[in-house]
């Protein structure tokens, strides 16, 4: 199999897409189809500041490293959400990615800000990891972007994951989440804009582009993903893309096209009214947001368990800790 641009032997090949790449070739193909995703959705415009959601995966870092290729000064956030030698690696693969490229790092430790590591949370809730996970990670991106002047958030999403949300959301019928789900979420008052430029790539070619452009980052899987319905999805969806290459890409692609378009015209009868959260100051549509409200609870929870003192108090304010930019590259 040879290179669809120069000839030479290919290393990646596209199936879905019926092409072939040597490295080079693949690297530039990568690179020029993030910018035209950009382009295409009008993602990022020429006043923003962009914040780059980065876990230390493959994902996250290959977004920073095409965003800064393409001459996107953004700056990235590392949440790091204490799990043991998982988190711990993970910001030191997001560290030496940011200080060999000499890019601006921001890092928010969740227990340092709120008191709980995400598995303390859990525990201290009931609930399942991820769930607090989630709407922490959520909160957090929000937050750091309004209050360190960003009003964008780009977010290392790709098809595989797309995909797999919109099958859960449409086996469910999750209405609100399908009408929202997209490569881009325009912001408001108070909500920065959420972009997912990776969003037409599959996760085997993001892993292709990290690895032929020299990316280290952390491989493992988070050890609470294991039996997430996400997997199930993507497994499902695997199979089919297995079989017929593109299906993945049809899937999405149609119903942004087709589905949602008409969702939006039936369901929305105007945006719904934001206010401030009385705990914390963040836009939320009632009098407390969903994380005071889970955080609260999980002190409560957390005292009787003797996970934390007493006296402890939930204070809302992230922790922002900036790493300036390293110049050892």
């Amino acid at each position: 199999m040879n290179c669809s641009v120069c000839g030479a032997p290919a290393q990646m090949e596209v199936r879905r897409r019926n092409r072939a790449f040597c490295a080079e070739h693949y690297r530039e193909w990568f690179v020029s189809e993030t910018r035209r995703n950009l382009k295409r959705h009008r993602m990022i415009r020429k006043e923003d500041r962009v914040l780059v959601a980065v876990s230390g995966g493959k994902d996250s870092l290959v977004l920073w490293d095409t965003l800064t290729r393409l001459g996107h000064a953004a700056t990235g956030l590392h949440i790091q959400l204490g799990i043991g030698d998982y988190s711990r690696r993970a910001l030191e693969a997001t560290r030496a990615f940011a200080a060999e490229r000499g890019l601006e790092l921001i890092v928010v430790d969740v227990r340092e800000s709120f008191g709980l590591t995400v598995p303390q949370l859990a525990q201290a809730t009931g609930r399942a990891a991820c769930s607090g996970c989630g709407l922490s990670k959520r909160y957090l991106m929000n937050r750091v972007a309004e209050e360190e002047g960003f009003n964008v958030v780009a977010t290392g999403h790709n098809l595989d994951d797309e995909a797999a949300t919109l099958l859960g959301n449409v086996s469910h019928w999750q209405l609100d989440a399908l009408v929202r789900q997209g490569p881009m979420l325009e912001g408001r008052e108070g909500l920065a804009r959420r972009i997912k430029p990776l969003y037409s790539f599959t996760e085997r070619e993001v892993a292709a582009y990290a690895f032929l452009a020299g990316i280290e980052y952390q491989h493992e899987e988070c050890p609470h993903a294991e039996g997430a319905k996400s997997l199930l999805y993507k497994d499902v969806l695997n199979r089919l893309e297995t079989r017929m290459p593109g299906t993945k890409q049809v899937f999405l692609e149609q119903y942004l096209k087709k589905v949602q378009p008409v969702l939006r015209e039936g369901l929305e009868e105007g945006e719904v009214e934001l206010r401030r959260c009385e705990r914390c100051g963040s836009v939320t549509t009632g009098a407390v947001c969903a994380h005071c409200k889970l955080w609260d609870r999980a002190y409560a929870r957390a005292k009787k368990r003797r996970l934390l003192p007493e006296e402890a108090s939930f204070d809302p304010r992230p922790r922002v800790h900036h790493l300036e930019p390293a110049n050892e590259a």
